[in-house]
């Protein structure tokens, strides 16, 4: 059994970004965009990176697509933990509800944000708990 954890909130964002920028299955479409390589972690969580859809591995920035249409997922750092919102709202209405259960059934903490658009938090609080983020994302595509 291990007996460290990885709960670096930096540290773990950083797998998260490499798990979604190298995979090559079903998360091929998503993309990083607005990426902070300096990023320093906040109580609030400070804003690392967005996770967005992609074209031919590019992020879809044409005019016909707006910041919402595109966005997938926002990903900020707090100093223990990442804290992932996904983001409803254009064509990605139904996102929250699909994350949140996927995140429910891959065991993360799950939070609802009562805002508009909707939001759902899922919280990986150690590196352990990214591949568990992984099959959140996986549904999430497959929504979109």
């Amino acid at each position: 059994m291990v007996a460290d954890r990885l709960t670096d909130g930096v540290r773990i964002g950083q797998l998260l970004a490499s798990e979604v920028s190298g995979n090559e299955g079903r998360l091929r479409d998503l993309a990083l965009a607005d990426a902070d390589p300096d990023v320093e972690p906040t109580a609030d969580g400070a804003l690392a990176y967005r996770i967005v859809r992609a074209v031919d591995g590019d992020v879809a920035e044409d005019e016909a697509a707006t910041a919402d249409e595109r966005d997938v997922a926002e990903v900020y750092v707090q100093p223990d933990r990442v804290r992932i919102e996904f983001v409803g709202g254009g064509d990605g209405a139904a996102l929250p509800e699909v994350a949140a259960d996927a995140a429910d059934e891959a065991g993360l903490r799950v939070r609802p944000k009562a805002v508009r658009p909707p939001r759902t938090l899922v919280f990986v609080e150690d590196g352990a708990q990214v591949k568990r983020a992984l099959p959140v994302l996986a549904a999430v595509v497959d929504t979109i």
